[in-house]
Order: structure tokens, then sequence, then C-alpha cells
């Protein structure tokens, strides 16, 4: 028995949905432990692409339990339209669990959400405007008391939810941003057909899960985000509302720390990141285009085109040790093919200083200029490679410099899209 723990290393977007899809071919159970539908992993079997946005990625694997932890936020409706998805393409959805203790994203947080994006001019933070940060905000505040999945299993709790949470929030949708109140039965009838449809779902899923693990399954819990969108240790405020890193895969699951045996950090072979906040190694030139071409940096969710820039060291080291990295999953490797150099930033100089790791202090890392070893490309077409030893060796020499610069042996290597594109060391 195993417990492994997938965590983006940079802002998000890493391939964590692949990699856990290959994780969970032996796996009793793949559980997603936070984050909402602001999330979207796009994983491609026998050529066939699944974008999934809340539903674990274990979902593809009918045996395995796929379980949505008390950590997530769940939206009914966007819950139930990817669920019927799954099953008209032919997917049982038979072993999935949704936890009672999961909060709902309701009406009137996607309303505020969009509100106070708007109301943000350029201050905008880049919400995906879902909900998702209400939610939370609501889950952390208790008064008055938020609808959870199992206030979903009773109309009249839903209603009585409903109609404490709209006498507070209607006074900030009216008197602050000057919208039109929400009407407590227009909320309840616009929520309650999905709602109704997930009742055969929620679950105590911890009690569930700690059963797998007395049982001696494998288990893969599968973090949303990345580990700088984190809103302790991210780019703040520029960040999610919940915990990507591996330790939030004990506050979404109940998991023990002490029950985890490795966990694998998921970095592309370049870097992206979606909204607004730092990045000092984007470019925003023909490179940086050709990068979002090659690499498809469309959001899985959104839609959103993704900023891009080169591989940048000083995330993934300082990933590994905040997440305390056991290995290493290396994407998309692919993308940079195109490239007969490749600037990989070693580390920063800020104010005539220099900096190894991510300081913690985001305004710091907005006047950060990076400092670039320039390594060889390799100039031709790996998507073929089915061992590291068939990889040119200047793709090798890229490989090694990433775990020379971590001290974190790099596990999988992607060379493409599909599930059978992932060379294994």
């Amino acid at each position: 028995m195993a417990v492994r723990v997938v965590v983006g290393a940079q802002w998000g977007d890493e391939g964590k949905g692949k990699i856990t899809d290959i994780l969970a071919e032996s796996a009793g159970a793949v559980v997603r432990y936070q984050g909402g539908s602001n999330a979207g992993h796009t994983v491609v079997v026998n050529g066939e692409a699944f974008k999934l946005h809340l539903i674990p990625s274990g979902i593809l694997h009918e045996d395995a339990f796929s379980i949505m932890g008390d950590g997530t936020v769940i939206d009914p409706q966007g819950l139930k339209d990817e669920i019927d998805g799954l099953k008209a393409r032919g997917l049982s959805c038979k072993h999935l669990y949704v936890s009672g203790c999961a909060h709902v994203i309701m009406p009137y947080h996607r309303l505020l959400d969009g509100l106070q994006e708007d109301a943000r001019g350029k201050d905008s933070i880049g919400t995906t405007r879902r909900g998702i940060g209400p939610a939370y905000t609501d889950k952390t505040a208790r008064m008055p008391l938020p609808v959870r999945m199992w206030d979903l299993l009773c109309k009249d709790t839903l209603r009585e939810r409903i109609e404490n949470q709209l006498a507070q929030k209607n006074t900030i949708i009216q008197q602050l941003y000057g919208h039109a109140p929400l009407d407590v039965d227009e909320t309840l009838d616009e929520i309650w057909p999905a709602a109704e449809a997930l009742h055969p779902y929620i679950r105590d899923t911890r009690q569930l899960l700690l059963g797998r693990v007395d049982a001696g399954d494998d288990i893969v819990l599968e973090g949303a985000q990345g580990t700088f969108l984190d809103l302790d240790c991210g780019t703040f405020p520029f960040v999610t509302s919940s915990h990507p890193i591996a330790g939030g895969a004990c506050l979404g699951t109940g998991i023990g720390p002490t029950m985890i045996d490795d966990v694998y950090i998921v970095a592309k072979a370049y870097t992206t990141r979606v909204g607004a906040g730092p990045f000092p190694t984007e470019d925003t030139g023909e490179q940086g285009d050709l990068i979002r071409e090659r690499g498809h940096e469309y959001g899985t969710t959104t839609g959103r085109p993704r900023r891009c820039g080169w591989p940048d060291f000083v995330v993934i080291k300082t990933s590994a040790r905040i997440n305390g990295a056991t290995g290493i999953a290396l994407t998309l490797l692919d993308v940079l093919d195109a490239f007969e150099e490749i600037p990989v930033c070693v580390a920063y100089e800020i104010g005539g200083e220099r900096f190894d790791t991510l300081p913690s202090q985001a305004d710091l890392l907005s006047e950060a200029t990076p400092i670039y070893e320039t390594l060889e490309g390799w100039s031709e077409d790996i998507t073929g490679c089915t061992t590291y030893e068939a990889l040119p060796a200047a793709a090798k020499a890229y490989v090694e410099a990433v775990e020379n610069s971590t001290g974190v042996p790099v596990k999988f290597i992607s060379v493409g899209p599909g599930r059978n594109q992932t060379i294994k060391r």
C-alpha cells in the first residue's frame, strides 16, 4: 500500500491529470482534495480527450473509487453536467463519491465573484468568476451557516440556508454593488434539480477513504492548481482560495501526514501562468507565442490563453522544498523540440541581491530579473520516445539539470498528450 500526493509545482496547468491517471492504474482510490470548477485536467486515452473540471482523473478507471474530499467546493450544476457527460461517453461513475462536508458554490457566490472582480478594475486578481473565492470565504466565516453537500439532501434545510445567506448577501449585492437582489425561491428552484440528482453520490468520504487505507489499497491524492497559487505559500494576492500544496492533501481528505509515502510534484518543461501576478521568466514575444501554440496553452475550464515563458528552476526548486517532493513528473518536454537553445532561469537578481529560491513577498518577485544559463536544445521530435535512453543527449541533459537543481529525481517524463507517451523511470 502506498499513499501518493500529486501536486502542481508551478502556477497550475502542469499536466497533473495525466500523471494522476497513470498512477490510478493500480490505485484503489483517487481523491481530489481541494479547489473547485476553476481547475481543469485534460487526459488523452487512446486518442480520445477527456476534459475534467471537478471530478478526479481516477474516474477513467472504473474500479477505482473517485472521491471529492472535504476540502473541495462543489458547483452542483457543474458536477451534474460533468457526470452526465462522462456517462454519455460510456463511463458509469459507479464509484464516484462526494464528501457531504464539501461546501457548495451557490448562485450568489458566482454573482459576487463577478461583481468583486469588476469593482477591482485594474487591480483585478484574475479569478475565473466561478464563485470559488466567495464560497471559501463563507466556509471560513461560518455564519450565517453556509451550504454544505449534506444540506442538499433536504429541500427544507437547503431553503433555510439560502434564506439566511441572502438576508446578508442581498445587502452587499444591493448597497455595495448596486445590483438587483436575489430571490430565495428562485435561487432554490435554480439549484434543487441538480442537488437532487447528486443525492446518490454524497457520502462520509473521510471514513470511506480511511477504510481503503486500512484495506491496504494504493491511494492517489490529487491537487488542483499549483504550489504558487496556494493561499499561504503562493504569490499572494494572486492566488487561489485553498491549499494546493502537499500539506493541503491532509487538510482536504482526513489522511494524516504520516500516512503519505510519496509526493510527486508535476512541472512543465517550461513555465506558464494564468491571470495576473508576477512571472519572472515570461516571454511576451514570438518565442512565448510559439511555446503557447506548441503546448496548446489555453485553459481547460476557461479557454483563456496562458502566459508563457522559459523554464524557471527557482520555482521548481522552491516547490520541491515546500512540498517535500520525493519525485518530479516533467511534462510537455516535447514542446521544447523546436528550440536550438533553451534559456533556463537558475536564480533571480532583486535589488542587487541574488535569490536562489522564490521570495515569499510577491512585490519582490515582481521586481526580479531572471539570471539565465543556456542549455543546448535537441531540435528533433521526441514524441515517439518510449524510454529514457531513446531521448536525445541534450534532452537527457535537460532532465539531469532539473534533478541537479532540485536534488529530486525525475520519475516521469511526458513527451506527448497520450497516456502511453510517458516515460517512467
